[in-house]
């Protein structure tokens, strides 16, 4: 629902759009059938291991959490939202990556779900990176919620985490949309530095990641296209993206690109909503 006394932004009304033709105004047709079969469906937990040359060895075996474009709004309630974060929670994991588009459209009431995310017990930390989603009502306040919940946001920023005298390097880029905007933020807030891991949003970052030679970098934001062949995840609506669901490599480098909790609009065909727990270890 729109929120009184704020002149929505020209994105913000591009995706309200897109929002009554695809979402909403589906969903009327089909007379509620639509939202009903889509609330139906569950998340499945996706178990993957990544085998990349440069990760640290001290953090060989690391679990990731790995959870993007939840799409808090009309087709996903705080409620259900909350349980597929406790079905992330339970599985565990050493550390929770958050590649965003946590809300749909409007960010107020998202509150719970970002304190449900970062209540998860993860020992080597909990991080976000916001999604174009994120930005479309107010990138500040989604940033100013997940920050104040106790999540790590990385906008343009490198988090270091220790285990004793080893170090592993999480870096994390704010939204851009093209390849060169990614190369410049990565830019930017690498350096020269190294960085062993990349939160993108947009999984076009990564040709660019490869070339500074980070071992993994994951992203969302593709949602798979939602709809695919069968057992050719690949061969789906997303049409506009080389890499779209899954597991990627370049020479030693390494993307996993999450097909999303979350949905755009209410019909997933051969995509099923995931969480991916990536078990990542050191190759030769």
């Amino acid at each position: 629902m729109a929120r009184i006394g704020k002149k929505p932004s020209v994105r913000l009304r591009k995706a309200r759009i897109r929002h009554f033709l695809l979402t909403t105004g589906l969903n009327r047709l089909s007379r509620g059938w639509l939202y009903r079969r889509h609330h139906a469906e569950g998340v499945e937990i996706v178990e993957q291991e990544i085998i990349a040359a440069g990760w640290p060895k001290a953090f060989d075996g690391l679990r990731i959490g790995h959870i993007s474009d939840i799409h808090v709004g009309d087709l996903m309630s705080a409620d259900r939202a909350i349980e597929i974060v406790e079905q992330l929670a339970a599985a565990e994991p050493d550390m929770v990556c958050n590649t965003g588009d946590l809300v749909d459209l409007y960010w107020p009431g998202v509150e719970p779900v970002a304190e449900a995310i970062a209540a998860i017990k993860a020992p080597l930390g909990n991080f976000f990176v916001l999604g174009n989603h994120d930005e479309l009502d107010s990138g500040e306040d989604v940033d100013r919620i997940v920050s104040a919940a106790g999540t790590t946001v990385l906008h343009d920023d490198v988090a270091l985490i220790t285990r004793g005298e080893d170090r592993l390097r999480v870096g994390g880029i704010g939204w851009s949309r093209t390849p060169a905007q990614c190369r410049q933020r990565i830019d930017t807030t690498i350096g020269d530095e190294r960085v062993d891991l990349l939160l993108s949003h947009n999984p076009k970052a990564f040709d660019h990641a490869a070339a500074k030679n980070i071992p993994l970098t994951l992203s969302g934001h593709t949602h798979g296209g939602q709809i695919a062949r069968r057992n050719k995840p690949d061969a789906n609506l997303a049409v506009a993206y080389r890499r779209s669901a899954g597991l990627y490599e370049h020479g030693d480098c390494r993307l996993y690109v999450t097909v999303g909790a979350g949905s755009l609009f209410p019909i997933r065909w051969n995509v099923p909503a995931e969480i991916a727990i990536l078990t990542v270890r050191c190759g030769d």
